[in-house]
């Protein structure tokens, strides 16, 4: 009986046969089931099935103490909610999709991985870094046990902070399966082609690697950056004053099947691009008018303009202004082949050094694509093409990645960015305590690094999703908003922040921010109101006096579900059909209070952020259903009719006759046997009880 009630409902994957198109399918969406030598680890795959079905001590290649228990964590279902906070909430109104959070990450993460699975661009997180002190996650959130704050060691309203000693034996265990569980749903939230960036320290570099290696897949790795921020003079040995972070992408592949090409402009780029596009706008496609406009446009620049060292970019063809470059091998002692000039139909001269393509076959993609320059003859080698905005089809060929010329050359107007910038931490940290009136956070990041970070790896793209779920002060948030300041975009930011208490002797908590959460959303506060108060002065039209009017975000908090829980246990005197009868008389007694826990707006959001709407959905009052209050729910990516009523009438049945097409959703006590049969005849399965 005990077991019957606490069953749950098992999703079984099929077992894939041993073909090898079927295992890269199922690696590339679970790299976890793989050991780190591309094999499939089968007991891990019986692990989804039963867990009880895999008895073993921990041996895999990475292994630590808790290793499968965070595993069986983050996979575990939640019956927890979000609960709108509108007090807390700024312009709620004009918030989109920009949303913070104050709860437990990994519960938070779970819930948002129905309505946020692979909408989410761009994951950036800086985690507690694993130094002995100030461990706070507990990965125990468990309704129908202990409360969420009693768990944590605290009454409701902040969570206690722990430690995590050397001398505890555990100390990176705790800490890698803290990061396990949490990577592991993250990865669900990521575009096919998202990226995660990770800042992280020595202390737990190796092992994040490993970790990620695993949970993304070692074939998905971008990059490791390093982060300078300064020397430490006081140090005793060595001025440790870099971080590092961690870039892998969702799916590697997929980047390159989107022929995904990164870059960041140098100064002055921008402005040739839209003289450029003034240009075209006034010449169409007569390139030859376009150079001779844009050649007298650059001989009346100053020496001081930015794009005045840019000014071999005079030449123009259909992806814009381009000059050009060497065709040879870098270095010296590249291949020999023949290049046909394309009017003398005779073989080019071969450069000195050999060509820059390992292959004629790619140098002839590269002459189909435009993108080499042939002389008047056949007497000297042709050249290739730099436009001022990389062509994506002309990276994705055999050259040589050792291109020091391209990487070098100041004259580039586009580059990749270097694994190492400098960016001093204190600019950060004055930043910060001049917004918020003194010094309430410890080292903060740079708002403006992740912003550029941001830019980079989402290609500029307009309306992207950027989630941050360690947010500490709001640094991802404010991020965001200077990126579509600044670039004109629409990103949008979900933070999640823990109720982390700040301690009494804390600036911040004598400040008034008891929780680190309050601080989080109290500086995306202050942004606002500066952006707001800056642009007082511009015009209605204006296109940053429009930004700042249309800045907000809303608020949500971690907490149990409105539903009733059951949490009844079989008394063990009783016989079975007794306990069969006091469980009916059980849900008998939960269903007449049901109504009065009642509130709808509440309701509402976990409803439909657990039927996979995003949290900025919109309701619409649907006038056809006379006898209930009906309302069409709607987000970017989907629709459903949804009634909280509490009794479904017949006339409200009968409407979906003529509407099968329909979603419906609606609450199972409100349904009898005979009108749940009919919705279920005329929806199928579009109907969702609950």
């Amino acid at each position: 009986m005990s077991d019957s009630v606490e069953k749950l409902n098992d999703f079984l994957p099929l077992s894939p046969d041993h073909n090898a198109a079927r295992l890269t399918a199922l690696k590339k969406l679970f790299p976890d089931l793989f050991s780190n030598d591309g094999r499939l680890n089968v007991d891990e795959l019986k692990k989804i099935v039963d867990p009880a079905l895999v008895s073993e001590t921990e041996r895999y290649d990475f292994r630590w103490y808790g290793k499968t228990a965070s595993k069986r964590e983050a996979f575990a279902p939640s019956r927890a909610a979000l609960v709108y906070d509108r007090d807390r909430s700024m312009n709620p109104a004009k918030a989109g999709r920009n949303i913070i959070i104050e709860g437990e990450n990994l519960e938070v993460l779970k819930l948002l991985s129905s309505s946020y699975r692979e909408r989410i661009k761009c994951i950036y997180i800086d985690p507690p870094y694993n130094t002995g002190k100030d461990f706070v996650y507990s990965d125990r959130f468990a309704e129908g046990q202990r409360p969420y704050w009693e768990q944590t060691g605290v009454t409701e309203g902040g969570v206690k902070v722990d430690t995590n000693t050397d001398s505890d034996g555990r100390f990176h265990s705790n800490w890698l399966s803290m990061m396990h569980s949490r990577l592991l749903v993250a990865r669900y939230l990521l575009k096919p082609d998202g990226v995660i960036l990770l800042s992280i320290d020595d202390h737990e570099y190796q092992n994040l690697k490993r970790l990620m290696d695993e949970v993304f897949g070692e074939e998905n790795m971008v990059a490791t950056l390093i982060w300078e921020k300064g020397r430490k003079n006081d140090a005793r040995f060595f001025s440790v004053g870099h971080e590092y972070l961690l870039v892998y992408a969702k799916d590697f592949q997929e980047l390159k099947n989107k022929k995904t090409v990164w870059r960041q402009p140098m100064p002055g780029a921008s402005e040739i691009w839209e003289q450029y596009l003034v240009l075209k706008e006034k010449h169409g496609g007569d390139f030859a008018a376009i150079e001779a406009e844009l050649s007298t446009w650059f001989s009346g620049l100053t020496d001081k303009h930015p794009a005045r060292k840019l000014s071999r970019y005079r030449r123009v063809d259909k992806y814009g202004p381009w000059r050009d470059r060497d065709i040879s091998w870098p270095g010296g002692g590249g291949p020999r082949y023949d290049v046909i000039h394309p009017t003398t139909k005779k073989p080019c001269k071969v450069p000195a050094d050999g060509w820059r393509f390992s292959k004629p076959e790619e140098m002839q993609r590269q002459i189909d694509l435009g993108l080499v320059e042939f002389r008047k003859d056949d007497t000297e080698p042709p050249f290739r093409k730099a436009h001022i905005k990389p062509v994506p089809d002309e990276l994705l060929g055999d050259a040589d990645e050792s291109d020091e010329e391209a990487e070098n050359e100041e004259e580039m107007a586009t580059q990749v960015r270097g694994s190492y910038f400098y960016a001093q931490s204190q600019v950060a940290v004055k930043y910060l305590k001049k917004l918020m009136g003194g010094k309430l956070f410890p080292n903060p990041k740079d708002h403006r690094e992740i912003a550029k970070l941001v830019d980079y790896v989402t290609n500029g793209a307009n309306d992207d999703i950027i989630l941050d779920f360690f947010a500490g002060s709001g640094t991802t948030a404010e991020a965001v908003i200077e990126l579509n300041r600044t670039k004109g975009t629409n990103k949008q930011f979900i933070l999640v922040q823990l109720p982390e208490f700040t301690g009494d002797k804390d600036a911040a908590n004598k400040a008034g921010y008891k929780k680190i959460s309050d601080l989080t959303i109290e500086r995306i506060k202050r942004v606002i109101t500066r952006v707001q108060k800056e642009a007082e002065g511009l015009l209605p039209n204006d296109a940053q006096r429009q930004f700042a009017d249309g800045l907000g975000f809303k608020v949500f908090k971690l907490a149990k579900s409105r539903f009733p829980r059951v949490e009844f246990a079989p008394d063990p005197d009783k016989t079975e059909p007794e306990n069969i009868e006091l469980l009916k008389r059980y849900i008998r007694d939960k269903e007449a209070t049901f109504h009065i826990q009642w509130e709808r707006e509440m309701v509402l959001d976990e409803v439909l952020l657990k039927n996979g709407f995003m949290l900025d959905y919109t309701l619409m009052p649907r006038p056809e259903f006379t006898k209930n209050e009906v309302f069409l729910a709607k987000d970017a990516h989907k629709e459903s009719l949804i009634c909280l009523d509490p009794n479904i009438a017949p006339e409200t049945v009968d409407v979906f006759k003529t509407h099968p097409d329909q979603f419906f959703i609606c609450l199972e006590l409100a349904l009898n046997t005979t009108k749940k049969w009919n919705l279920k005849h005329h929806l199928g399965d579009k109907l969702k009880a609950f």
